[in-house]
């Protein structure tokens, strides 16, 4: 009987260290792909593309890029005193938009992603 509690014990010991050994580490870094910001929400990592004449948000999950072809996104430009919306669209594997933005250093934008099934998510960058 007792070998069975030291068996139960030393279980119980390490896998309470697995898990308080996890941490923040999912296993995947947090870095640019694609040239633009990473920031992570609810697990999964926002990457957002932002040039003058194009907006881009990738989308990966623990590492995996995530199916993006039924997602929706709309960013919020902030830069000084002007503000800008914008709809992203699926484009590939990522969401985007064309046109004409204004991305200085220091623009700060706010996007909203749409999931199929998922609650909406809110990431914020600020351009570098």
């Amino acid at each position: 009987m007792k070998a069975s509690h030291l068996i139960t014990a030393l279980f119980l010991a390490s896998t309470s260290a697995a898990f308080a050994a996890d941490g923040h580490d999912h296993g995947h870094e947090h870095k640019s792909l694609h040239g633009g910001i990473v920031t992570e929400v609810k697990d999964m990592d926002y990457e957002f593309v932002a040039k003058p004449d194009v907006l881009q948000l990738h989308l990966r999950d623990h590492g995996k890029a995530v199916d993006v072809s039924k997602a929706s996104a709309k960013a919020t430009l902030l830069a000084g005193t002007e503000k800008q919306e914008v709809e992203l669209k699926p484009a590939g594997d990522k969401l985007e938009a064309k046109g004409s933005f204004k991305v200085a250093a220091g623009t700060k934008a706010v996007v909203l992603v749409n999931l199929p099934g998922k609650p909406a998510a809110t990431a914020r960058f600020v351009v570098k």
